[in-house]
């Protein structure tokens, strides 16, 4: 008798792991009470070109003295805190899903940033950061000589 041997599907595999961990991940107390899990606050998109990064960061509620940016060797670390909204002592939260308190996400840089060039606009609750890659880090052109 011949049987056929079938390859397993490995995306249906990974799919079923992601749904898997989502039910782990969302049947633990702490994401029941509306804590975020690490590192998804706040939500960030990243450009980079050969010259610079540019970083875009959601941050509503959030005032410009709460954010804290600093940059190491490789990496930029953001971090704030995110205040409750106030409420009457007599009022009872019926629903909570905005997370609050304090938050930190570090960025691994693509390159080497020269930090004394780097600029963070914040407006209308997006954060803009600039980030100017370092002269010593840019790609040399090498001239080839014929012989």
């Amino acid at each position: 008798m011949y049987r056929r041997y079938q390859m397993p599907n490995i995306w249906r595999e990974m799919d079923q792991l992601q749904r898997e961990m989502n039910r782990l991940m969302g049947s633990t107390s702490a994401f029941r009470r509306g804590v975020s899990p690490p590192s998804s606050f706040p939500p960030i998109n990243i450009w980079t070109n050969e010259n610079e990064m540019i970083l875009s960061a959601e941050l509503p509620g959030v005032k410009a003295d709460d954010i804290d940016l600093s940059i190491t060797a490789d990496s930029l670390v953001l971090a704030g805190e995110r205040s409750l909204d106030p409420i009457d002592e007599k009022a009872k939260r019926h629903r909570q899903e905005r997370s609050y308190g304090k938050f930190s996400r570090s960025i691994q840089l693509p390159f080497n940033v020269d930090p004394s060039k780097a600029k963070a606009v914040f407006k209308n609750g997006i954060l803009e950061i600039n980030l100017v890659r370092a002269e010593a880090d840019k790609p040399k052109k090498i001239a080839v000589a014929g012989g």
